[in-house]
């Protein structure tokens, strides 16, 4: 368990209660990326051919890391499985694989949507929730791990689309389910989850989106960088996306290291990548 900075009394409790844990404790917050990568970097240095990740806010079935496992044993092409991911009624999806469209928004599929058996065929996605997948080891020590500029939201899209453009498949198994209380962390956080969002929405963009495609779509993702900023302003976060695109813009350096570092790795074709980007804009999600 990493402890990311906590201020309550779960290091306490996790000491009490749960003396076999192996714990590791953060002095400050790191953010998801930075907290997710100290226990990757932990499993990697005890040998671990793959490294689940797991949300606090999700509970997961009891064959659900048996059946990740499963897919991956099975392909050596999958770098990340992902599960049907459920919100904790145990009725509606909160994703079956993330989505990245061309107007640069990625989405949980599904999210809210009731669970009618419409996703229970197994299938190659674009991406996974960090909140409850598996990531193989071999993966993670070619294309690195979570880029902790992100520090919370997107990193997940952004690792898949490493992954992506460096040859590695991302696979959805819906028998391995698990169950997510979906905004039990950041519905307390207020502009922090706008700040970051906005961020890192650009650095997904500006590192990833590879040749051509970069410049096919910079239009569509000008026009809802746009959008987004005015929707910021009618619900009173403008100052929090102005604060958002700064640090994306001081960001710069960084955007272009990385670019340099990833594409010149990339082992897939630009027109593979076009065609698993979603071509549409990104449906509305339906309030439950």
């Amino acid at each position: 368990v990493v402890d990311n900075g906590s201020v309550d009394s779960s290091v306490e409790l996790l000491k009490s209660k749960f003396a076999t844990v192996t714990l590791i404790e953060l002095p400050e917050n790191t953010g998801f990326a930075g907290g997710v990568n100290v226990g990757i970097r932990h499993a990697l240095e005890q040998g671990a051919d793959a490294i689940a990740l797991f949300n606090n806010d999700a509970v997961a079935d009891k064959d659900w890391l048996q059946e990740l496992t499963a897919t991956m044993d099975a392909n050596s092409e999958v770098g990340i499985v992902t599960c049907k991911l459920l919100r904790t009624d145990k009725k509606h999806f909160d994703s079956t694989g993330d989505f990245y469209s061309i107007w640069g928004m990625p989405f949980p599929r599904a999210r809210n949507v009731a669970d009618m058996g419409q996703f229970d065929a197994p299938e190659e996605v674009f991406g996974a929730s960090g909140g409850a997948s598996l990531y193989r080891a071999e993966m993670l020590e070619r294309i690195g791990v979570f880029d902790e500029k992100f520090f919370a939201y997107l990193e997940d899209v952004d690792i898949s689309f490493r992954a992506q453009l460096a040859g590695w498949k991302v696979f959805y198994n819906p028998r391995a389910i698990a169950y997510h209380q979906v905004g039990g962390t950041s519905s307390k956080l207020g502009s922090f989850s706008r700040y970051h969002f906005v961020k890192n929405f650009y650095l997904l963009y500006g590192k990833n989106m590879p040749g051509w495609l970069y410049w096919k779509y910079l239009p569509r993702f000008t026009i809802q960088a746009m959008r987004m900023f005015a929707s910021a302003m009618l619900k009173g976060g403008g100052l929090a996306y102005t604060r958002g695109v700064t640090r994306a813009f001081l960001n710069t350096p960084h955007i272009i290291k990385e670019r340099r570092r990833i594409q010149a790795s990339r082992t897939v074709s630009t027109q593979y990548i076009d065609s698993i980007l979603y071509k549409n804009r990104p449906p509305k999600i339906p309030k439950i």
